[in-house]
């Protein structure tokens, strides 16, 4: 459709169901608000939330959804052995939160579903096992619905976009409503391979809710959202994982309507090395009923050279201009020149064909390797994986919902380590030529901080850009026996033609920072925070989630047991609900996800 067309097309009902929700917040956010809700603050690790998304419905720009891995629907602790806290099999680890009034509040659903969380146990009892509740027998949970009764898990790693909803005949348009896309990993419920609702180890599950023209303000029901739909990773151990999710938001765009699905499909399982993994896009033209799969770059000889990506860190991210343009970006390594970098390549039929992936910035580990892990850390020994640090996060100015007066500018932030440990640098650069040439890289981090995972995001008319990026305020640490500040950070700079002004910080959580030793993999030998933030901006304000720590408390007996495993020495496993203080009643354990949103200061 012509621009000039589409003004013409808005009918009255559209263009005031747009004015009345211009306002996103409904006041200027003086503070920050916990995002997972839901969440109980003991025990472990039912208290446990990392790895959000983020994302505004450009209809209804009062509507934010969130997504974290969220344990709330698992068994606790005490169930069985107290020294152990597994994931409980089956059970799903999707949370799905919503704002209505543009992220100063939120709140989480309550499902029936497959569910644990009344397995909590007995503290010194061990032979107390979890037996989950099916939805018939009353169980209840905080993640995505309809997973168990499709013969699925859900498991974590979420993203979140939203699109135009299609109508009965299938055409897109803002007037049928919004559409969610909630993507994250998903496995099969069943142990059987007869049983197997999903052909390989893991996929990608795609859950759809759909929001009305006049838009919502109360929590959706299980009934509102669509069975979700599987994109499967390739051959019979295809492992996906790294995934993004997006919708063509811009009516301005032939494509209007598309959605677009990046991940890294690791061919024989994560274990399997380098040269497995395959970066691939899949495409949706019908509203998410359908996706088709391409590979996009892998490990073979070509005009560009040989290319692979390094196993664990595919790390990719994908956007849509106001004509339709799609763009992927992820971390990779060039097998040709030895080197990491930043990599993007580009749809401009709707995602049939993609360009050669090409080489936009090298970039270098951040943190050093963590023995026991065997992955990089930046916070200290048995710290939180830093793997995706390095990864791309892109938004593009497109002037959704509409796309008539997009200057569709790209902005690009990610993390690097080329000045080496406790120098880290949060990175940013940007294109007002559809990608074709990038400004020179600057660091924009507030001095002392060393940024550790990051988003950012463009109005969608080019006049603000905010960045969200997790901190940590101390140095590497080389004991267990010290604290290890996080907080999240917002900064914000004002565009003018396409020139991005100096950063400032618009808002932070250094008030009230965290320990990043208060969090955990559920095998206790690590601390966990996952691989994510985000961010989004409408024209007069912006939002970010982040990874928080402020309301776990450090447990001693935990870090005498994971320096233990680092320096080869035997100490007996701690049961966190009995061996670990609760300070002013904060519980170890307790990572949340935390947000804010703020009025366009300029």
């Amino acid at each position: 459709m012509l621009r000039h067309q589409l003004r013409t097309r808005l009918g009255p009902a559209f263009i005031l169901m747009v004015v009345a929700f211009l306002a996103g917040p409904a006041t200027a956010q003086t503070g920050d608000a916990e995002v997972s809700v839901g969440s109980p603050d003991t025990p472990f690790s039912q208290n446990k939330q990392n790895e959000p998304a983020l994302a505004v419905d450009a209809a209804h720009p009062n509507i934010l959804v969130g997504g974290a891995n969220d344990n709330i629907d698992l068994e606790g602790c005490n169930a069985g052995d107290d020294t152990t806290c597994p994931f409980t099999a089956g059970v799903g680890t999707t949370g799905v939160y919503f704002s209505f009034d543009g992220g100063t509040t939120w709140n989480q659903p309550t499902y029936t579903g497959y569910s644990a969380r009344t397995c909590v146990g007995t503290p010194g009892v061990s032979d107390d096992p979890c037996v989950p509740l099916t939805p018939q027998q009353g169980g209840n949970i905080g993640t995505l619905p309809w997973y168990y009764e499709s013969g699925l898990v859900s498991d974590g790693d979420p993203a979140v976009a939203f699109g135009p909803a299609p109508d009965a005949d299938g055409s897109f348009d803002w007037l049928n409503g919004s559409r969610l896309y909630f993507a994250n990993l998903t496995s099969n419920f069943a142990a059987k391979r007869t049983d197997f609702a999903l052909k390989g180890v893991e996929g990608i599950g795609v859950s759809r809710l759909d929001i009305p023209p006049a838009g919502i303000s109360s929590l959706p029901a299980k009934e509102d959202w669509l069975t979700p739909v599987v994109i499967a990773a390739g051959g019979g151990a295809g492992f996906a994982d790294k995934e993004q999710v997006w919708a063509d938001n811009a009516e301005s765009s032939p494509h209007f309507g598309n959605a677009y699905v990046c991940f890294g499909d690791y061919r024989g399982g994560p274990s399997a090395g380098s040269n497995s993994v395959r970066e691939t896009i899949a495409t949706s033209t019908d509203g998410g009923d359908s996706w088709q799969t391409q590979v996009v770059q892998k490990n073979t000889s070509s005009s560009s050279g040989s290319f692979s990506l390094i196993s664990g860190t595919s790390g990719c991210t994908i956007r849509t201009d106001s004509d339709g343009n799609v763009y992927a970006f992820w971390v990779g390594f060039s097998q040709k020149t030895k080197q990491q970098g930043l990599y993007m390549t580009r749809s401009f039929d709707g995602g049939t064909t993609w360009e050669v992936g090409r080489l936009l910035f090298p970039v270098v580990a951040t943190g050093t390797l963590d023995p026991v892990q065997g992955r990089n850390v930046m916070d200290g020994v048995a710290g939180a994986r830093a793997d995706l640090s390095v990864a791309p996060s892109v938004d593009i100015a497109n002037d959704s919902p509409t796309g008539g007066a997009a200057t569709d500018q790209i902005v690009m932030a990610w993390v690097d380590g080329s000045d080496g440990l406790n120098h880290e640098h949060l990175m940013f650069s940007t294109s007002t030529n559809v990608g074709e040439d990038w400004t020179d890289p600057i660091s924009i981090e507030v001095s002392g901080d060393r940024p550790f995972y990051t988003a950012p995001a463009i109005s969608p008319d080019a006049t603000d850009v905010y960045v969200v990026y997790n901190a940590f305020l101390e140095p590497f640490q080389e004991t267990t026996s010290t604290p290890r500040p996080l907080i999240g950070v917002l900064l914000h700079a004002s565009v003018s033609g396409g020139d991005v002004g100096s950063f400032s910080e618009i808002f932070s959580s250094r008030g009230t920072p965290g320990d990043a030793r208060a969090s955990s993999a559920n095998a206790l030998s690590s601390e966990f925070l996952g691989d994510y933030v985000y961010a989004v901006a409408r024209n007069n304000y912006g939002a970010a989630v982040w990874n928080d720590t402020r309301d776990g408390a450090n447990c001693p007996a935990i870090d005498a047991w994971r320096q233990s495993l680092q320096d080869g020495t035997t100490v007996p496993q701690p049961a966190p609900m009995i061996d670990c203080p609760t300070p002013g009643g904060r519980v170890f354990g307790n990572s949340s996800i935390y947000g804010v949103a703020v009025s366009d200061p300029s």
